[in-house]
């Protein structure tokens, strides 16, 4: 998984242990994101910034672990105010008892129209679709009922499930064929990094690291994007230093419209 070489799986004193491994492997994908997939980062940067300069608002949705990424965006100092996470109920993490239920929901279908239909999201918005197969009901379903709605879709997947798994959805496909941008997490099928002799599974999942890195690259280009139009990006500060409460206020107040965390 991710070319790991089989190791033991104690410490080693050259840095050659598991916990070193998989950093590199985390480094590893990182890099060829950043070689591999700039212009669609930068392309979906600019896709948010459109929507923005526009009136559009931007939502990101993902369900499990995928949910992770999207909320890292969401409410975010450093990151823009406008940003607002889509939540299925049930799908978002694994907070739910039992946590299979989670997975149980993402192959439910009408559940993302559903969801969709009674949220805020209007033609003209943007949403960032993140699932790492990109394989099941639920974000297949998410991605092409929001292009309907006349939504653009960025989906942030794992290209290696598209050519190496079968769908698992009514429709046959995945989530990359319902996008109007795909950025490749370059994560390989299974999502763990490391094999080790006397463990009986490849381990050590990078696919948050790398998924979180992606989306706080959009959202970089996005703001650059806008600058570079000219148009002050709508920024959030941390709360903890001074003065960052009072320009957290002010920059959702004058954003308000576009801010739905805080209702």
């Amino acid at each position: 998984m991710g070319g790991a070489a089989d190791e033991t799986t104690g410490g080693a004193p050259d840095g050659s242990g598991p916990a070193e491994r998989f950093i590199d492997a985390a480094v590893g994908l990182l890099e060829r994101v950043r070689e591999e997939e700039a212009g669609s980062i930068s392309a979906a940067g600019a896709l948010i910034a459109d929507a923005f300069a526009d009136g559009g608002r931007v939502f990101a949705f993902g369900a499990g672990h995928s949910s992770l990424p999207a909320q890292d965006v969401v409410y975010r100092a450093g990151g823009l105010a406008v940003l607002n996470l889509l939540p299925v109920p049930g799908a978002v993490g694994v907070d739910v008892v039992p946590a299979t239920l989670g997975s149980s929901l993402e192959r439910v279908e009408g559940l993302a129209s559903a969801v969709l239909e009674t949220s805020p999201a209007r033609a003209g918005d943007v949403l960032v679709v993140i699932s790492l197969s990109g394989r099941n009901a639920l974000p297949v379903e998410m991605a092409t009922r929001a292009r309907e709605l006349g939504l653009r879709v960025i989906g942030v997947t794992s290209v290696a499930y598209a050519r190496n798994t079968a769908p698992r959805n009514p429709s046959g496909t995945f989530l990359g064929d319902h996008c109007d941008i795909v950025v490749d997490s370059k994560i390989a099928v299974g999502d763990a990094e490391l094999t080790a002799e006397g463990v009986g599974a490849p381990f050590a999942p990078a696919s948050t690291v790398v998924t979180c890195a992606i989306m706080q690259a959009v959202v970089a280009s996005a703001a650059g994007a806008l600058a570079a139009r000219g148009i002050t990006p709508p920024l959030l500060r941390s709360g903890n230093v001074d003065g960052g409460h009072e320009w957290n206020a002010g920059v959702m107040a004058e954003h308000a419209d576009r801010i739905f965390y805080l209702r």
